[in-house]
């Protein structure tokens, strides 16, 4: 059960929802949970729930348009910054408040799909790699 609830926080700390999965990470870990596989789960959680924004972003851009938070300008704006710095931006995926943002334009500017799954589970990936690290290394 405490694989199934990682995922879960993981899967909604990823969305535009305001949460974190990293106490219930480093909780799970002092409990004597494998860290392989809470270093699978939680990166898998989180990349999917990624990708969620991915397509509501994809999806969503028709909407937001019609009620007027996007326009033709804002989006050839936004689509030479991301293209400016590229694809590599969403190595910042895995950061608080602009981390979920990124991932939803990801999918507005129609960015390579492929790309994004590698670039982000990479990214949330080294993360809890990281978190999972400091933790067994401060044991």
């Amino acid at each position: 059960m405490s694989y199934i609830s990682l995922f879960l926080a993981a899967f909604i700390s990823a969305t535009l929802f305001p949460m974190g999965s990293e106490a219930l990470l480093l909780y799970e870990l002092s409990q004597g949970y494998a860290p392989f596989v809470l270093w699978l789960t939680a990166t898998a959680g989180n990349t999917l729930g990624s990708v969620l924004n991915y397509w509501l972003g994809l999806k969503g851009e028709s909407y937001l348009e019609a009620k007027g938070y996007l326009s033709k300008a804002k989006m050839q704006h936004a689509h030479h910054r991301f293209e400016k710095w590229g694809g590599w931006v969403l190595l910042l995926s895995w950061m608080p408040i602009i981390g979920d943002p990124l991932t939803f334009l990801a999918g507005v500017l129609r960015y390579d799909f492929k790309q994004f799954v590698v670039i982000v589970a990479a990214a949330k990936g080294a993360r809890y790699g990281v978190l999972i690290a400091g933790d067994v290394w401060w044991q």
